[in-house]
């Protein structure tokens, strides 16, 4: 008995231990290392992870608030498994660092279910703030309906997945549940259950189907034929259909969209103006679907974002139009409606990359050829031109809008 005992005795430390070291009491935000890392990120829902350097004034200010957080959040959900938040020294982690894509300090990170998310946190950084957007990231991310009808009154300008299921024991339903939890932030969940969604799925066979966002876009609904116990092939599937290839910009998304240092194609839009979005989507996903390791293909709000407009030259009696935004410039598509001419817009992304845009506002237009696209010039007082020795295209405004020097440590400039 005595073995028995002092084996069991053994065990249960080890247990304690490891428990400890992964899910710590400490106060303040956990230090994350290379032994521990993997583990915390596989063993909870959500990990918040403040990466900074000792070096960064803009890290020792955010550090006690990040902490104070931690213990606010620690005692908020205090079962294992749940959330973490957690700390890395890049100085001493560079290879989490680089793993990350760390450029600049702080950077805040969420990870789901052992995924990086690709938005990192730029909300404001105060303990309110952190506990509150934890609150919110551990919400259910799936909104049950429990009439068939409410499926009909939906957002059509949202992306939006549903899941009829039997019961919500499934593995099915807990696969999609992780898989929304993941994605929630790009498409709205919906499920139904049980008598509410028996016309709609055999029994014993959940059915997950797509909606797209008709009202701005020309796309089917899809149901998902693959495995539904498979979270990533799930995951990959929906990831598909709800990450658009062409994204609004808004306020709230621009200093994320700039991080990522592609120039903007942007199509500014009057806010009813779904037919424009509708056509210019199409355009994109047919003749420039290639493109799309260059360039970012955004929509826009012509009176929410009414001062690039004015910096063109423009105001929205002149929407719909399309301009490129290199980060340096902004140049002007003539017409919105060329757009329609096979080529036309492709050519105009290739004057940007062959730098003949920025040639021609200086010099005039090179020799023609069928291919040439005549670029609307503004001239730097606002007014329309022909290209002319000695103008300057409009400086970028959406650079405006990166990452602060003021809230940010830059390892480097990446724009």
């Amino acid at each position: 008995m005595n073995v028995l005992s002092s084996a069991k005795s053994a065990i249960f430390s080890y247990l304690m231990v490891v428990y400890l070291f992964y899910n710590p009491t400490d106060s303040g935000a956990v230090q994350l290392n290379s032994e521990n890392l993997d583990m915390t990120l596989a063993s909870n829902e959500l990990v918040f992870i403040n990466f900074y350097a000792e070096w960064c004034r803009f890290s020792n200010i955010l550090q006690p608030i990040f902490d104070e957080a931690a213990d606010k959040v620690r005692e908020a959900f205090p079962e294992a498994g749940r959330v973490v938040m957690g700390k890395v020294d890049c100085d001493k982690e560079s290879s989490a660092a680089s793993r990350f894509h760390i450029s600049k300090y702080p950077t805040l990170k969420v990870i789901r279910n052992g995924q990086p998310t690709k938005r990192e946190y730029r909300g404001a950084r105060t303990v309110e703030a952190f506990a509150d957007f934890i609150k919110k990231q551990l919400e259910d991310p799936i909104k049950e309906f429990f009439n068939l009808k409410d499926l009909e009154v939906l957002d059509t300008k949202k992306r939006i997945v549903v899941g009829y299921f039997d019961r919500r024991d499934m593995v099915e339903y807990n696969t999609f549940r992780r898989v929304a939890t993941n994605l929630k932030e790009d498409c709205v969940f919906y499920a139904g259950f049980g008598d509410v969604v028996t016309a709609m799925h055999p029994p014993g066979h959940p059915i997950i189907v797509f909606r797209p966002d008709v009202a701005v876009s020309d796309a089917n609904d899809e149901t998902f034929t693959g495995n539904q116990n498979n979270f990533d092939e799930l995951n990959i599937w929906v990831q598909q259909k709800c990450v658009p290839l062409v994204r609004e910009i808004t306020f709230e998304n621009a200093e994320e969209l700039t991080e990522e240092g592609l120039p903007f194609l942007i199509l500014f839009h009057g806010p009813d103006d779904h037919q424009s979005i509708k056509d210019y989507k199409t355009i994109i996903e047919t003749q420039l679907i290639t493109e799309k390791q260059n360039i970012n293909f955004l929509t826009a709000d012509g009176k929410r974002f009414a001062h690039p407009l004015h910096h063109l030259g423009k105001s929205q009696s002149d929407l719909p139009l399309i301009a490129i935004d290199s980060f340096r410039h902004m140049y002007l598509f003539p017409s919105f409606k060329d757009m329609f001419v096979p080529g036309k817009l492709k050519q105009f992304l290739n004057d940007l990359y062959s730098g003949k845009l920025h040639r021609e506002f200086h010099y005039g237009p090179e020799k023609s050829d069928d291919n040439t696209i005549e670029v609307m010039v503004v001239s730097n007082n606002g007014q329309d031109g022909g290209p002319r020795k000695g103008t300057t295209p409009p400086e970028s405004t959406f650079k405006n809008l990166a990452p602060s020097n003021k809230r940010y440590t830059l390892l480097k400039d990446e724009l």
